[in-house]
């Protein structure tokens, strides 16, 4: 149900400068998702009656890449006025006039916060009646977070931003986690009272607490004992870190779901990964995107794969897939290469040194080795034979192969597309196949041998084929000649 009285603002207007990149900090991954896409994703659990977002630094790109994965989400834009406080004043100005609940406000970049942490913070505002409530945290290097300034019976005094804390200011351990919980019209009395004069000539968010502290409104704060949650990314070896703590955090949640896991530390699951109970996950293995796992499958070692589906009891070894379905007991690998469009039937294989893309291939199915299968509609219960080649470029389109029910192909066969294999029929060894074969029929490919009897010791004087050539030419000579004396 939607909570009328919550108002999400996230705050990713910020330009990330420390993390020296072309690309907008907050949208920086981790866990398969964007860092500011985390926060909405939490934010989304919690069912509030709105959620904005406010941009500002490369505005179209961040702007663009939030609507296309959340959008119901509103964008809101910053102008040229800096600072947190600005940002979340032209939230709160796009909040319909007589909105008059509570403000929940999170940072983009602050990436592991979990609803569980957010709604307890929100039930400590609620209960206490405070003006505002914020997340601290204890951190044993507090560099580059705000320090909460404490007053002497304990309450929160005001918030100092690092490059204007004191010696002593900068010393306290207490760190703002950037998230706030304000009544929603008090932001709107004091956030323009806010002024600009701070080391950074910026609106500080932060400043609105001492001007409540001034007109003796409570401002409580709740300290996290999970400093996961309050780890902010501000540079690539901090998105480095939250992306290890996220993953150790997925591993342990599907640990505790059934799934064995057998290398923590070599293995990477993104957060939309599904998996079922008695799941095997083997050493260096990323699981990546929407992938899901149905019960009892084995994965890896060494294999990636990207938004697939892999049925129960499967099999996917030292194997790169992406956009693939893979049926119950079919085996995969090892060293093989499916890309997108790729679907193998229930116990079907797919194995070493095979490459697939948009084929199908039915029930039972088999492309054990050396293969490359394109374009191609392969029924149930086929064999291709080693080195098998669906050639489906002409050098302007592509073109597709049909192979029927039970076909048997030989080794090293080229199927030039486009061209129909009927149910039942064989090919047969070196076959190049460019006619449709019949359903039962043989399919040859045949050329005269022809044999240049001394061809490499007349071309190939004085090599070691030569010379292996003309012993070996004598010596069946002699043999020749044993055999005719003893007739």
């Amino acid at each position: 149900m939607t909570e009328n009285n919550l108002a999400i603002v996230v705050l990713a207007a910020g330009q990330g400068t420390r993390m020296k990149s072309r690309t907008p900090k907050v949208l920086h991954r981790i866990g398969g998702r964007t860092l500011v896409g985390h926060v909405i994703t939490t934010a989304q659990h919690l069912n509030a009656a709105h959620i904005e977002v406010v941009v500002r630094h490369d505005r179209d790109r961040v702007a663009a890449d939030i609507s296309q994965t959340y959008p119901d989400v509103t964008i809101v834009d910053q102008d040229d006025i800096p600072g947190t406080g600005r940002a979340v004043q032209v939230a709160v100005d796009a909040l319909p006039a007589d909105y008059d609940g509570d403000v929940l406000v999170l940072s983009g970049d602050v990436p592991l916060l979990d609803d569980a942490t957010l709604t307890t913070l929100l039930d400590a505002h609620r209960t206490t009646g405070a003006a505002a409530t914020l997340l601290s945290a204890i951190l044993a290097d507090p560099t580059g977070y705000g320090r909460i300034i404490r007053d002497a019976d304990g309450n929160v005094a005001r918030i100092v931003e690092q490059k204007d804390a004191t010696p002593a200011e900068a010393a306290v351990d207490e760190i703002n986690a950037g998230v706030y919980v304000f009544q929603a019209t008090l932001l709107r009395e004091y956030l323009p009272q806010v002024g600009m004069a701070n080391a950074q000539g910026e609106m500080y968010l932060t400043d609105v607490i001492g001007l409540l502290r001034g007109a003796d409104q409570r401002i409580s704060a709740a300290i996290t004992d999970d400093l996961q949650v309050a780890l902010g990314v501000n540079d690539r070896a901090q998105l480095a870190e939250a992306g290890d703590l996220l993953r150790r955090r997925i591993i342990r949640h599907w640990q505790r779901e059934g799934v064995t896991v057998v290398d923590p530390g070599s293995t990477w699951i993104d957060d939309d990964v599904t998996l079922a109970a008695d799941v095997t996950v083997l050493p260096n293995t990323q699981l990546l995107g929407a992938t899901t796992i149905a019960a009892g499958a084995t994965i890896g070692p060494d294999t990636t794969l990207v938004d697939c589906e892999v049925g129960e009891d499967a099999t996917v070894r030292r194997t790169d897939a992406t956009l693939a379905v893979i049926g119950a007991r079919a085996t995969v690998g090892p060293w093989s290469y499916l890309r997108a469009g790729t679907v193998l039937g229930d116990d079907g294989k797919i194995g070493t040194f095979v490459e697939t893309k948009n084929s199908t291939i039915g029930e039972g199915s088999k492309v054990p080795h050396l293969s490359y299968v394109g374009d191609t509609t392969i029924g149930r219960g086929v064999n291709l034979g080693a080195g098998a080649i669906t050639a489906n470029y002409d050098d302007i389109a592509k073109h597709r192969t049909e192979i029927g029910d039970e076909v048997h192909t030989g080794s090293h066969n080229v199927f030039v597309a486009p061209v129909t294999i009927g149910a039942g029929a064989k090919t047969g060894a070196g076959a190049v196949i460019r006619k449709d074969v019949p359903p039962g029929a043989l399919a040859l490919s045949v050329a005269p041998q022809r044999n240049v009897e001394g061809w490499v010791e007349n071309n190939r004087q004085g090599t070691k084929a030569a010379d292996a050539a003309l012993a070996a030419r004598t010596a069946q000579k002699a043999a020749d000649g044993w055999q005719e004396e003893d007739r």
